[in-house]
């Protein structure tokens, strides 16, 4: 049984409420400002994309080789494919031509209101994602904490950082489409609370299972899955809203703030 298990889940929970801060921020654009929204889709899969390829996909490296030295780059591979094959079908359950039939009665042919519905659904989307990927997030920073609680405060600390803009991602386009604060903030919530349940759930796993490769194999398809959902929504919206001045400029922004701010809580 782990001792001490209440301060590494403390911890998780500090870092996956950071998506809140990164909803209230949000609220600090002007609505209808297109401009910024795909500034903010742009540096939202900048982020989502440099994480997966850095940080998460290294973390299950690392985790997967101790167990499986040899094998590992095909358990990596194959994790990241059944990534891309959960997107796609997240993908074929919130389809576009089904949600627009429902939504023409509502919308009528008024192209303003079609528009933000897309954009609320590019923020569930990518609700799921982040929320799916928090969760095994959640269940490395707890076992990291209960083996090293040093560690650990780095590791919670880092990810809280970045959760701040996964939770703009979550937040800035469901407060556009919609003007709802409440909504915003809960759907960062939401996507933030899935890292301590992570941490409830590694606790649990800890005392049956080796903990690591489940959480190796999940990483890589949280890969997949993040990289699948900046290519396929996050991209093309943020093209569509601005121009892809605005979409790589947002990216290489999200790109260089995550970057130094994992440089710099690492101590480089």
């Amino acid at each position: 049984m782990i001792e001490n298990w209440k301060i590494p889940l403390l911890m998780t929970t500090f870092a996956g409420m950071a998506t809140l801060l990164g909803g209230f921020i949000t609220f600090f654009v002007k609505k209808n400002n297109i401009k910024v929204l795909s500034l903010g889709l742009g540096f939202s899969a900048g982020v989502m994309i440099f994480v997966s390829l850095t940080e998460i996909l290294t973390s299950a490296e690392n985790l997967l080789k101790s167990y499986y030295p040899v094998k590992y780059h095909w358990m990596l591979f194959f994790g990241f494919i059944f990534g891309v094959i959960i997107s796609k079908l997240i993908d074929e359950f919130i389809p576009d031509h089904v949600e627009e039939e429902d939504f023409e009665k509502e919308c009528g042919n008024n192209q303003k209101c079609k528009r933000e519905h897309k954009i609320k659904r590019a923020g569930l989307f990518t609700a799921i994602a982040i929320a799916i990927h928090n969760f095994p997030e959640g269940i490395g920073t707890f076992l990291v904490s209960s083996q090293d609680i040093a560690v650990g405060v780095s590791v919670a600390f880092a990810i809280a950082l970045h959760n701040i803009p996964e939770g703009i991602a979550v937040a800035l386009p469901i407060y556009h489409a919609t003007g709802k604060k409440r909504m915003a903030i809960w759907y960062s919530f939401w996507t933030g609370i899935t890292e301590p349940i992570g941490a409830i759930l590694g606790l649990i796993l800890l005392q049956f299972f080796l903990p690591q490769v489940f959480v190796g194999l999940t990483m890589s398809a949280v890969v997949g899955i993040m990289i699948y959902i900046s290519f396929d929504t996050l991209l093309p919206l943020s093209h569509e809203y601005g121009d892809w001045h605005y979409a790589i400029g947002g990216i290489m922004s999200g790109i260089i703030v995550i970057w130094a701010s994992l440089l710099l809580i690492n101590g480089y």
